[in-house]
């Protein structure tokens, strides 16, 4: 975990005791890094989600330690787990679960399906057609499925972790923009540099056991719960409000885009800042955390406007514009 790593905060001292988050955080992380490579930036925003009770969804190509990655985030944690696959023969009824009839109770029970538990992986999102994809969108808002006129809520923590190739990929399904709405953060995976690549080899030639067999949780329900009651702590000035405010905005305007942000936006932005300043020790938010993590927030939830999307320009390439458009506060 870093400290002060912007230089222009100098010498800090947390009015917040952020000792117990560090040392719940780091943990999860060096779990992860013993068998991940790289991939820094999307560890450290999987770790912010999970404190910030949000979702997400993973892109980048196949065999690039996506389902490796949320597995071993799962691992790490002391908590329920459940995995679907998602293919194109799957059915709603298949993920929530169904209603059986008992012949003891004379009765139909409600069967519950693989997304009741705390954390859910969901592999390859988009290969499952539109149907199958809505099958989420009550879940991962409401934390509750409703089935036969019945209400069944999740336990929490509740997180969904989700896969895809990207949408170019044959046999993949463009995921519907509401349902894109509801992930807090897109994460990108890329290649490995080369030298992270002999990194992997040498990696997986030296392991002794696969990593899904010799990971251990290091944080349980309970804990997870009192490290986001401390990122909750998290002073947030209203200039910082104003600034998140002014990003969100910008995108409604922008001529750029056909679809700006919507609220559910700027309240991701939020809560994903004080995590990330908790993270990196700091009781409060700073503009470079809303620098830091609007792309990953922002850039699945737009709609280029027609020219910007025959020009080739990407929904990523904009919201980085966007950012740098607005004034920074203190400045």
């Amino acid at each position: 975990m870093e400290e002060n790593t912007n230089p222009e905060e100098g010498e800090f001292k947390a009015r917040i005791d952020l000792s117990k988050f560090q040392e719940g955080m780091q943990a999860v992380s060096d779990q992860i890094a013993r068998y991940i490579v790289g991939q820094r930036k999307a560890v450290e925003l999987l770790q912010v989600a999970l404190i910030a009770d949000g979702h997400v969804l993973i892109e980048g190509v196949p065999g690039i330690a996506k389902t490796q990655l949320a597995k071993l985030m799962a691992s790490s944690l002391d908590l329920q787990f459940s995995r679907v696959q998602f293919t194109p023969d799957l059915m709603p009824s298949d993920i929530l679960g169904t209603s059986v009839y008992s012949p003891k109770s004379g009765d139909f029970e409600f069967k519950q399906g693989p997304i009741f538990s705390n954390l859910v992986l969901v592999d390859e999102v988009n290969r499952a057609p539109a149907k199958t994809q809505a099958a989420l969108f009550e879940v991962m808002e409401e934390r509750q499925v409703t089935k036969d006129g019945q209400r069944f809520p999740m336990a929490e923590p509740y997180l969904i972790l989700a896969t895809q190739n990207p949408i170019e990929q044959e046999g993949t399904y463009r995921l519907p923009e509401a349902q894109l709405d509801r992930f807090m953060f897109k994460v990108n995976m890329d290649y490995p540099s080369a030298e992270e690549e002999f990194d992997i080899l040498k990696l997986h030639r030296d392991l002794a056991v696969p990593a899904s067999e010799s990971a251990q949780p290091v944080l349980g329900a309970e804990e997870l719960k009192a490290l986001r009651e401390v990122a909750r702590k998290i002073h947030v000035e209203d200039a910082i409000l104003q600034y998140i405010a002014s990003i969100i905005d910008a995108t409604r305007n922008s001529g750029s885009l056909y679809l700006g942000a919507s609220p559910r936006a700027s309240l991701a932005l939020l809560h994903a800042s004080r995590a990330l300043a908790a993270l990196h020790n700091r009781d409060f938010v700073s503009p470079d955390d809303i620098k830091f993590l609007a792309p990953a927030v922002l850039a699945h939830r737009v709609i280029l406007s027609p020219e910007r999307e025959m020009e080739g320009l990407s929904s990523l390439e904009v919201i980085n514009q966007v950012v740098r458009s607005i004034e920074v506060p203190g400045n």
